[in-house]
């Protein structure tokens, strides 16, 4: 119904903002992405998305097009809210979430407060196919980040250290530059370990 608003920044808050268009005062419920991206108190545009329930209307801004369909995708899995939505954009950027739904990274999706196991495998699962329609990653890289990232894995296996654990750290790892090698990768997760 609306679908994004342009007027004067009111009022600027971590989780909301007021802007004012001919008169009226809309209260837009924001993530701390676009928090960030608003200037003090000039014009604005942002998208909107508007949450139609029984005992509300409530609206949601967003500094980009990319932000706001990230979040129309999140909210239509099951067990993921608006507020959940708008941590995970507050905690992560547009792009830290497609790639990590892509790589199907689940323990950077459950890292998010209110996401629980069941839940991110619910998230990649129901998305995974439309975040990779939109989101243009080099697969060869992907897949070459996963196979150094098994062979990582089986060394630190072999060195003592438990699976899950090490693979939460060559996650972080990945996550900061997915074009390390092997050895570099074995070497920053002992530094972690």
């Amino acid at each position: 119904m609306i679908t994004h608003i342009r007027g004067k920044l009111v009022e600027k808050n971590p989780t909301y903002v007021v802007v004012e268009t001919n008169g009226v005062g809309y209260w837009l419920n924001i993530s701390l992405n676009t928090f960030s991206q608003l200037p003090d108190s000039e014009s604005v545009l942002l998208y909107t998305h508007l949450l139609v329930r029984e005992d509300s209307h409530t609206l949601f801004g967003f500094a980009s097009k990319i932000e706001r369909e990230i979040f129309r995708l999140l909210i239509s899995v099951s067990g993921v809210g608006p507020s959940i939505a708008r941590t995970m954009l507050s905690s992560m950027t547009t792009d830290e979430i497609q790639r990590a739904i892509v790589s199907e990274n689940v323990s950077l999706i459950q890292s998010v407060k209110g996401i629980g196991a069941k839940t991110a495998q619910r998230v990649l699962i129901d998305l995974k196919g439309k975040i990779s329609k939109i989101y243009t990653i080099d697969e060869v890289s992907l897949k070459q980040s996963n196979t150094n990232k098994n062979e990582a894995l089986s060394a630190l296996e072999v060195l003592g250290f438990t699976k899950k654990h090490s693979e939460k750290v060559l996650d972080k790892i990945l996550l900061e530059d997915a074009t390390l090698s092997v050895a570099v990768l074995i070497k920053k997760a002992l530094k972690n370990l």
